[in-house]
């Protein structure tokens, strides 16, 4: 079977339209019809028909599509292993949160430089479900995101766990509530107290209300933010709390108090595209970010309760 006529039936499956393949893959409309049609005369199989003036898949077509991911990310994998004992090279795509971004992939651009001279990076900030999109659409190589304990994700690419850290919930300097929540009463304080949450990210929504589910309300989730640093400004301001990484420097800036009920952690994850989980070049960034990770943030953060 030609990997690229299969290569060619796996993009229309994606991008759905002869014209958005022909833009992904550098070949013209009339070339792409000619692979997919040269795919079915050697299968014998009718692939595609005809959908008023486009043409889409058949059950078939659809089936091989499936399979076709499968085998390319192999051939993939296999490529990549024979290079496995050469020195990393090449240019990775990489996206990542804003807070990876700054404290771990921008430091890590030097260094990348320094010890893999063939060796380079592409840096896109996203937050988690954008990134994992891309991935979804061979768009990036390698992702860093985040999830909670509580709202965890479900996982479609291969992943690594880098780093588990805990969350704290950050207060208005005078709220009136413990240094510690370890019971789900202790949250009724805040039961009409707005909530900040990512404009980003629907799962600092759905931690937020697992966390009130267990006292029994629903937040009034009113401000949102992608930046830690604005999420923290408007704590500071008096109008809301938030939950916010207790390793972060946004959380030095404002009062927080520990969160003791649900297990709740922060997790950083590597996450890459099918078949580019053992490239030299993917596992070497993947190792040095894990290793800046690890050196940059002590195992135990002290809450900070004074702090307005």
């Amino acid at each position: 079977m030609d990997l690229e006529k299969l290569r060619a039936l796996v993009e229309l499956s994606r991008l759905g339209t002869m014209s958005a393949v022909a833009d992904a893959t550098g070949y013209g409309t009339s070339a792409v019809s000619q692979q997919l049609a040269g795919l079915e005369r050697q299968l014998g199989v009718d692939l595609l028909e005809a959908h008023g003036r486009r043409v889409r898949l058949t059950p078939a077509g659809r089936r091989l599509a499936a399979h076709g991911k499968t085998i390319l990310a192999a051939v993939t994998a296999a490529q990549l292993d024979l290079a496995e004992q050469a020195a990393p090279s090449g240019v990775v795509r990489v996206a990542a949160y804003g807070t990876a971004m700054r404290r771990h992939l921008i430091p890590a651009l030097a260094e990348i430089a320094d010890r893999y001279p063939t060796m380079s990076l592409e840096l896109q900030e996203y937050e988690p479900p954008e990134t994992l999109t891309l991935l979804d659409d061979d768009g990036i190589d390698v992702g860093f995101v985040y999830d909670y304990t509580l709202v965890p994700r479900v996982w479609r690419h291969p992943h690594t766990l880098l780093s588990t850290s805990r969350v704290v919930l950050a207060v208005p300097a005078d709220a009136k509530v413990a240094d510690r929540i370890s019971e789900s009463s202790d949250l009724d304080v805040f039961r009409d107290t707005p909530w900040i949450a990512n404009s980003r990210d629907t799962g600092d929504d759905e931690l937020a209300a697992r966390l009130c589910a267990l006292a029994g309300w629903a937040p009034d989730i009113r401000h949102r933010a992608d930046d830690l640093d604005l999420v923290a400004d408007l704590v500071l301001a008096g109008q809301g709390v938030s939950v916010l990484p207790a390793e972060s420097q946004e959380a030095k800036r404002v009062r927080t108090v520990a969160l003791e009920l649900g297990n709740v952690e922060r997790r950083m994850w590597s996450v890459t595209r099918a078949g580019t989980q053992t490239w030299r070049a993917a596992t070497a960034l993947i190792e040095l970010v894990r290793s800046h990770v690890v050196s940059q943030y002590p195992a135990d953060v002290p809450l900070n309760p004074e702090a307005s």
